[in-house]
């Protein structure tokens, strides 16, 4: 608790109209909002990396992006932090009646529809007409926001019971990115926006996490395009001097080294 007071008073001293930090005292909540994705991003490559030992830094960095927001509404008179800390206090104390309210515990599944329950009344009774889908923000990542949109259309039905249809979807979607291609390029965007939001669709039937999967795509591409880099310096050749093929053969070769792991 005192660390967490320091770092509000920290916050404030930053933020004071005289004496205060020329740079934090020109931010406003949009000129944050990039700097709150990256912390956010950050945080996710640490773990993902299993960089334990820099995790408790990056959760600081996170954390001090809250404190900002929270110090900007103070500001204004809307909230402060006690308020944020309440707020999440509150939804977590309703949306878990089993701990705090004396209630069945349930399954996993069946506490996981409760807490989505509890969510949507939450979003009804703030908006008199809400709709199924209202309250996914815009500005999250697309590979993000395109998961939220297809759980929420599932909560009503609007959902296959299984992969086969997803997988039949693909295709017909490939499909049309073919003839796109062929026959219509300005219509590409459109296709391969389908085709992407049909593959997300398979992940999630799949109990895959969508971006984190591509980012352990980026992940192994990377390793594999610097081993065919390192093996072709070691020839005394550059990659600029090496044919397609050539590349390729070192890229299946990295393939089958990781494949094979450890020696």
């Amino acid at each position: 608790m005192e660390a967490m007071m320091r770092l509000l008073d920290i916050m404030a001293r930053l933020r004071d109209p005289e004496r205060g930090c020329p740079w934090d005292r020109a931010q406003d909540f949009k000129s944050i909002v990039p700097h709150t994705l990256e912390e956010a991003y950050e945080v996710a490559d640490v773990v993902e990396q299993e960089r334990f030992d820099a995790l408790c830094g990056e959760l600081g960095d996170l954390l001090f992006q809250v404190v900002f927001y929270a110090q900007l509404a103070a500001e204004r008179g809307w909230f402060d932090f006690e308020d944020v800390a309440r707020s999440i206090a509150g939804k977590l104390t309703a949306r878990h009646p089993h701990v705090f309210a004396g209630a069945p515990a349930g399954t996993a599944a069946e506490l996981s529809l409760q807490w989505e329950r509890h969510k949507e009344h939450e979003r009804r009774r703030t908006a008199e007409h809400a709709g199924v889908l209202d309250g996914i923000a815009a500005t999250l990542p697309a590979m993000s926001r395109a998961v939220k949109l297809q759980k929420r259309a599932a909560r009503v039905g609007f959902d296959w019971a299984e992969s086969a249809p997803v997988l039949a979807k693909i295709r017909e979607e490939l499909g049309e990115v073919e003839q796109a291609l062929n026959d219509a390029p300005g219509r590409m965007a459109d296709e391969i926006g389908d085709l992407l939001f049909a593959c997300i669709n398979l992940a999630r039937h799949a109990g895959v996490e969508p971006e984190q999967a591509l980012r352990g795509a980026n992940r192994r591409f990377e390793r594999r395009f610097r081993y065919v880099e390192e093996k072709l310096r070691e020839r005394g050749r550059a990659l600029m001097d090496a044919s397609l093929s050539e590349m390729d053969a070192l890229w299946e070769e990295a393939k089958r080294e990781e494949r094979a792991g450890p020696a």
